[in-house]
């Protein structure tokens, strides 16, 4: 077996990017990422990790010249450090069915980071944020995968465990219809007090006030989620870029802020699931693929949402906000009988938040899709600790 580092080889890349495809010609349910979206996370021009880190990928090919597995390495200094064993990450992982591939891919990484000074390596993981494609899937493979969440084979997950890999964290998708959830009556209690209490409002974001709502964003989300592990503050130009990335996809019936008085205090930022386009495009994003996007996203044929990120500023939880914002877009669609959406994945809720887990239970949900992080210590005598809980 032949390892051999992709770089800036076409050949490679495009390697790199048709494993997959051989590997899940038979899952049914896996919808193939756009090409664009992988080859993004490894161009410095396109992806901000750069400006603080380096990431490598590589193929593997056996005696024959067939590629038979991929992985890569990525450092972020900005974080890398702040972990009791220097951290880097792994991922992109893929192999067929054999565990000497598999762990001359790990070693390869392993070794990679070790020459960088880490200690440690978590995976698989993404050279980004961790809404796109960051965990090893252990449920879910009934289902379809939201846009940049992990489909993987259920076999990684033994590979990873025998490998040494320890269990970090887990990461949840919860799922719900949208108007016939059965939410617990003390969530609907909750919520009808802040609706009728006059010092709140609520407002769906509206396109042509995506600045104001940007800020209003980033404002909630320094207050509510930068204290979460391995989650830093968000710029004004972060959360710019943000909006304005997600301004074609927007439906404003499905996001909504809260305020007390004039003042930001909690977010539900809902998306339609593009990947029910997506599985149409085999992972191409040019001219006519753009066009048949529009083409579909005008037809409709979006019926499921995600649930991107949810946060309620510290002063104002418990107080039945929580309650209030999560419900407050299922109206829309009881309000409105050409409502096209039907149900909603919740997104990336970590297993370090009960108090979220808690709350998103009562919401009329069921656990549908479950991933884990993995954390894989150089030093084998090292004591392993699980990521802290929050909240």
């Amino acid at each position: 077996m032949t390892i051999l580092e992709v770089a800036n080889h076409k050949h490679l890349q495009q390697e790199f990017l048709l494993l997959p495809v051989r590997l899940y010609e038979y899952d049914k349910n896996w919808i193939r990422p756009l090409d664009q979206d992988i080859e993004n996370t490894f161009n410095p021009e396109k992806n901000k990790y750069f400006k603080h880190g380096e990431a490598i990928r590589w193929i593997l090919q056996d005696t024959s010249g067939k590629t038979i597995g991929r992985v890569a390495a990525f450092i972020n200094q900005e974080t890398a450090n702040k972990e009791e064993q220097p951290t880097g990450g792994m991922g992109f992982f893929e192999c067929i069915e054999d565990e000497s591939a598999a762990f001359l891919l790990f070693d390869t990484c392993k070794n990679w980071l070790a020459g960088k000074g880490m200690e440690a390596m978590d995976g698989p993981i993404n050279f980004g944020e961790r809404d796109s494609f960051w965990g090893l899937m252990t449920k879910g493979w009934q289902f379809e995968p939201t846009y940049k969440m992990p489909w993987t084979k259920a076999y990684y997950i033994q590979f990873f465990e025998k490998y040494g890999f320890k269990d970090y964290f887990q990461q949840y998708v919860y799922v719900t219809p949208i108007r016939a959830a059965t939410v617990a009556p003390t969530v609907e209690e909750k919520a009808r007090r802040i609706y009728e209490n006059p010092d709140y409002t609520f407002r769906h974001i509206e396109k042509s006030k995506l600045a104001k709502y940007g800020e209003d964003f980033r404002t909630i989300f320094n207050e509510g989620w930068a204290k979460f592990p391995g989650v830093k503050a968000m710029t004004e130009e972060q959360a710019s870029n943000l909006v304005k990335q997600m301004k074609p996809i927007i439906d404003e019936e499905l996001t909504w802020f809260a305020y007390a008085g004039e003042r930001p205090i909690a977010f539900f930022i809902v998306i339609p699931d593009i990947n029910q386009i997506v599985k149409h495009l085999n992972g191409k994003f040019g001219v006519w693929e753009k066009a048949k996007f529009m083409l579909l996203l005008m037809r409709g044929v979006i019926t499921r949402t995600c649930g991107v990120i949810f946060g309620v500023v510290p002063d104002y939880q418990g107080k039945g906000v929580e309650s209030a914002i999560a419900l407050r877009f299922r109206q829309a669609g009881r309000d409105n009988p050409h409502y096209q959406y039907e149900t909603i994945d919740m997104n990336w809720v970590g297993d370090f938040n009960p108090k979220m887990n808690r709350f998103v239970s009562q919401l009329g949900t069921t656990r549908d899709k479950e991933y884990i992080t993995y954390r894989y210590l150089f030093d084998r005598t090292k004591e392993f600790k699980r990521c802290p809980r929050v909240g």
